[in-house]
C-alpha cells in the first residue's frame, strides 16, 4: 500500500470513529447530506432484507418434517457476511471510474439480487413442500446463499462508498445509517413477514373475520421485494452520481491484480502476528458453549408449540435497548482491559442454555388451546432480555478490544478480519449444534412387529411408516447438548481467562505489524 493510500486509509477509519476531525469547527452537521444520508439509509435496509428472510425460512420449516440436519445445511446461508473478506479487496481494486467506483459493483449485484428474488418467488412455493412432499432443502440452501453472497458483496460495495458519499465531518453518521438500516431491513424481511405470513397472527389482531392463510407468502413476498430492488436500483443508478472529486485521483487508483495480491499479502502479515493467532483461536473457539441456545433453542420452542410470530416480535422491544446498550456499556470498555466485561458475561451466557431447555421441557405443558398466555409470554421475554444482555456485553466488549489492538495504519483491514473471525467463531459452532441434533437424539418405532427399530436412519423411517407406526423421541438430544455446551463452556472458561488476560497485558507492539516483520 503507498503512503498516500495508507494515509488516507487511516484518515477515513478516524473519521468512523470519531464522528469528524476535518471540519473546521469539528462538529458534525447534516445540512446539505440529508438526501445522501437518506439514500445510505435505504440501501442498508435493502441489504438486510435478504438477511430478515434467510432467518425466516427456519421457522418456515421447522414443522414440514425436515430434521436438524437439513436446519444445519441451510445455516450454511449464513455464512458470506462472515466471510466477505475474502473478496472485499476485489470489489475495492477494480471499477468503472466513469460510471462510478462503487456503482460498478452497487448497481449489477442490486439487480441480480432483484431478479434473484423474482426468479424465486416463482418456484417458492414448490420448494417449501406441503404435507404430500418434502421441502427441496439444497435448492433452497443455494438460493439464498447466493441471495446473501449478493447481499454481503452490496455491503462491501456501500461501505465503501459511504465514506466519499457523506461529506468529511459526516461520515461519522455512516455507522448509523449501517446499524438502523440493516435491523430495520432484518425486521422487516423476518418480524414483518412472519406476522404477515402467519394465519394465527393475521386472524387474531389484523382481521374481523378469520382465514386459513395469512396476508403474504414467501414467493409474494419476494416478489414484492425483488421489485423494490429493480426499481430503486434504477432510481439510483440514474439519479445519484459519483461525483469525478468522490472519485480517488487517477495516480492513486488501484492498480488491478498489483492491489489486490498486496490487500491479500497485507491480510497474511497481520494473521502471522503472534497475538493475532491467540486472539484468532479465541474468537474461534469461545462460542461452542452457546450454540445450543443460540442456535436451537428458538426452533425448539417452535417445536412445541410456540408460534413462530410470537418469537420474532420478541426482538421489538429490545431495539430501544440495542441503541442504548453501546452508551450505558462504554465506561466499562473504554479502559485498558475491555474484555474483562467480556469475562464477566461469559458464564452468565452459559446458563441461558440450561434455562432455555427447562423452558422447552415445560413449554407443552404450558401452552393452552388459544396459544401461549400473556405469564408465558413474559417469562419466555425475561430468558429473551437475559440473554440479549449477556450477548450484548460481550459483543459491545470486544468490538472496543479490536478497537483498542487495531494497528492504526491497517486499522480497517485490520478491523474487519477480527471481525471476520468472530463471525465465522459464531457460524461454526451453530452450524455444528444444528447438526448434532439428530445425532444425539434416541427414537424407537411404536410398530409392534418392529421393536429393534431405532428410526435411527431415513430407511429405518421409512420402514415404520410403511409398517403403520411412528418414530417416538426417547432422549431428545437438545437436552443432551444443552449440557455438553455447559461443560465445555466452563471448560473453555478455564484456558480463556488467563489467555485473554495475557492478551490484555501485551503492549501495543505487539499487535502493530511494523513491529513485527
Amino acid at each position: 500500500m503507498s503512503l498516500t493510500k495508507r494515509k488516507r486509509s487511516m484518515e477515513k477509519e478516524e473519521l468512523l470513529e470519531n464522528g469528524d476531525t476535518s471540519s473546521n469547527t469539528g462538529q458534525s452537521n447534516i445540512k446539505g447530506d440529508e438526501i445522501n444520508i437518506a439514500v445510505l439509509l435505504f440501501l442498508y435496509t435493502l441489504q438486510g432484507i435478504p438477511l430478515g428472510l434467510a432467518g425466516a425460512v427456519p421457522m418456515l420449516l421447522q414443522n414440514r418434517g425436515i430434521t436438524y440436519t437439513q436446519q444445519a445445511e441451510f445455516s450454511f446461508v449464513n455464512w458470506p457476511f462472515s466471510v466477505k473478506l475474502l473478496w472485499a479487496p476485489i470489489v475495492d481494486a477494480i471499477f468503472w471510474p466513469e460510471f462510478g467506483r462503487r456503482k460498478t459493483w452497487l448497481v449489477p449485484v442490486q439487480y441480480l439480487i432483484g431478479i434473484g428474488m423474482i426468479i424465486m418467488s416463482s418456484s417458492m412455493t414448490e420448494w417449501l413442500g406441503s404435507d404430500e412432499k418434502a421441502p427441496s432443502m439444497t435448492i433452497l440452501t443455494v438460493s439464498f446463499l447466493l441471495l446473501n453472497f449478493l447481499a454481503a458483496t452490496q455491503d462491501i460495495a456501500v461501505d465503501g462508498w459511504a465514506l466519499t458519499m457523506l461529506k468529511r465531518r459526516n461520515v461519522g453518521h455512516a455507522s448509523t445509517c449501517n446499524t438502523v438500516g440493516q435491523t430495520a431491513g432484518f425486521f422487516l424481511g423476518y418480524v414483518l413477514f412472519l406476522a404477515l405470513e402467519s394465519p394465527y397472527f393475521c386472524n387474531k389482531y389484523l382481521r374481523t373475520i378469520p382465514e386459513e392463510t395469512g396476508l403474504v407468502t414467501l414467493a409474494s413476498f419476494l416478489l414484492f421485494w425483488g421489485w423494490v430492488f429493480i426499481v430503486t436500483t434504477t432510481i439510483v443508478a440514474i439519479l445519484k452520481h459519483e461525483a469525478n472529486d468522490q472519485i480517488e485521483p487517477k495516480e492513486s487508483q488501484p492498480k488491478g491484480m498489483k492491489d489486490i495480491v498486496n490487500a491479500y499479502k497485507q491480510l497474511l502479515t497481520i494473521v502471522k502476528l503472534p497475538a493475532v493467532k491467540t486472539l484468532a483461536l479465541v474468537l474461534f473457539t469461545a462460542k461452542l458453549g452457546f450454540c445450543a441456545s443460540d442456535a436451537v433453542s428458538g426452533l425448539k420452542l417452535v417445536e412445541a408449540g410456540v408460534p413462530r410470530e410470537d418469537l420474532a416480535l420478541l426482538a421489538v422491544p429490545l431495539v430501544p435497548v440495542q441503541i442504548i446498550m453501546p452508551v450505558i456499556l462504554a465506561k466499562h470498555t473504554t479502559g485498558p482491559a475491555p474484555l474483562s466485561l467480556w469475562l464477566r458475561a461469559f458464564p452468565l451466557r452459559l446458563l441461558v442454555g440450561p434455562l432455555a431447555a427447562g423452558l422447552v421441557a415445560l413449554t407443552p405443558s404450558l401452552l393452552g388451546d388459544s396459544g401461549p398466555s400473556y405469564s408465558y409470554l413474559f417469562v419466555l421475554m425475561l430468558l429473551y432480555v437475559f440473554h440479549q444482555t449477556c450477548l450484548y456485553c460481550m459483543f459491545v466488549a470486544v468490538m472496543a478490544f479490536f478497537a483498542k489492538v487495531s494497528d492504526p495504519a491497517v486499522g480497517g483491514t485490520y478491523m474487519t478480519l477480527l471481525n471476520t473471525v468472530s463471525n465465522l467463531g459464531t457460524n461454526w459452532p451453530n452450524t455444528l449444534a444444528l447438526w448434532a441434533i439428530d445425532h444425539l437424539t434416541y427414537k424407537t418405532c411404536n410398530a409392534p412387529q418392529l421393536t429393534d427399530n431405532t428410526c435411527a436412519t431415513q430407511l429405518e423411517t421409512d420402514v415404520c411408516k410403511a409398517n403403520g407406526g411412528s418414530c417416538d423421541t426417547k432422549i431428545d438430544g437438545f437436552y443432551i447438548e444443552v449440557v455438553i455446551c455447559v461443560v465445555a463452556g466452563f471448560l473453555w472458561l478455564q484456558w480463556g481467562r488467563k489467555t485473554i488476560s495475557r492478551l490484555q497485558r501485551l503492549p501495543a507492539s505487539a499487535w502493530q505489524i511494523g513491529h513485527n516483520r
